[in-house]
């Protein structure tokens, strides 16, 4: 399945610094609102250290990560729901991601201009979750009258009518609907809306030494967005560990008290997010990683590497990574009986490393 997360934020957050940092894509990072005119998309490789060793396990050098789109979208002002700056090419465009990685400014700096002046985190976040609640009621307030018009005579748009009159009280109100349990546990009578709020949300505070050393002043910043994920980085940090080599990036980030570059931390947060896991698959052709939802079968993961494998799925042989490399060779794995036969029903684990079955 795609991943794709949408870089967003208001102007000179340090939305594009953090892309290129993901991505190393070197795209335009200037001090103006409005520098990234169309949106800048870099397909980002997900590290898994354990490709190498399944490459050196089967005998191939051919490795296939699985991967994540990270789209850099416009910076978004007050109005943008009414056309304001580039909010309509900012609204179209976050409708295609899978999720929101919001930018948040937690520094202070004389050099990079603030589009309100000076940074404040609650109410730029604020600025931000308003505009996408208001382009949203539009889009309910727009679909309603219309289904309630037609539910009295057609009773199976009951559900519907009652669930968006409810979306339309949370939207109005402000509140995310990626919040609400109680909504998104009815997500497919409104998915063909598209919401914006109904985007799961990864919050990045792009921070200066002071945050970043203070664990009170993230647990702060945190409770502002309570309860989704908050990160906390220097995305100019980040730009120069593209510059380094291994080594010295291990020591620019020891510096500044990471064990890791953000992006790892990104990716991990929009699996934890989206509720995403991965599996494995070995020859002598390629090893490979494949990303499937969490409580995904057998056959729905065979699905993933091509549909016909899931339509004439027969079984998965599956085995674990860890006792996989413990036994040296898929043949040793299977004569010390660590090769398991799954069907239909097996719920695909995180370290499944998997040949599946099928009939075409």
């Amino acid at each position: 399945m795609s991943l794709s997360i949408g870089i967003v934020g208001l102007p000179n957050v340090g939305k594009s610094t953090l892309f290129n940092a993901l991505t190393d894509a070197g795209i335009l990072a200037a001090n103006y609102p409005f520098a990234t005119i169309e949106p800048n998309t870099g397909v980002v490789p997900i590290p898994d250290d354990r490709l190498p060793v399944l490459a050196d396990l089967f005998g191939t050098s051919q490795i296939v990560p699985a991967t994540v789109r990270f789209v850099d979208i416009a910076g978004l002002v007050k109005g943008a729901s009414e056309g304001e700056g580039l909010g309509n090419q900012f609204l179209a465009t976050i409708r295609d991601v899978s999720a929101i990685c919001h930018v948040v400014r937690a520094f202070e700096s004389g050099n990079v201009v603030h589009v309100s002046g000076e940074a404040d985190p609650e109410r730029d976040i604020e600025t931000i979750e308003t505009e996408l609640a208001i382009a949203d009621l539009q889009t309910i307030q727009a679909r309603l009258p219309k289904l309630e018009k037609e539910a009295p005579v057609d009773k199976s748009l009951l559900p519907k009518v009652e669930v968006m009159q409810e979306l339309e009280k949370a939207v109005g109100a402000g509140e995310l609907v990626s919040s609400r349990h109680d909504l998104m546990a009815q997500r497919p009578l409104f998915s063909d809306l598209h919401l914006l709020t109904a985007k799961p949300v990864i919050y990045v505070f792009n921070s200066d030494e002071e945050v970043l050393g203070s664990e009170h002043r993230r647990e702060e910043l945190s409770e502002l967005v309570t309860p989704a994920e908050a990160l906390f980085l220097d995305a100019q940090v980040e730009a120069e560990l593209t510059e380094l080599s291994p080594e010295e990036r291990l020591e620019l980030l020891a510096s500044v008290g990471q064990e890791e570059p953000g992006l790892h931390a990104v990716i991990r947060a929009a699996y934890r997010t989206l509720g995403l896991q991965s599996f494995l698959t070995g020859g002598e052709k390629e090893v490979r990683a494949w990303t499937i939802k969490s409580g995904a079968t057998a056959p729905e993961a065979a699905g993933v590497i091509h549909t016909d494998f899931q339509k004439g799925f027969i079984a998965a042989e599956v085995v674990d990574y860890d006792e996989l490399v413990e036994a040296g060779s898929w043949q040793a794995a299977r004569s010390k009986g660590k090769v398991r036969t799954e069907g239909k029903s097996y719920v695909m684990r995180p370290g499944d490393v998997v040949e599946f079955r099928f009939n075409v």
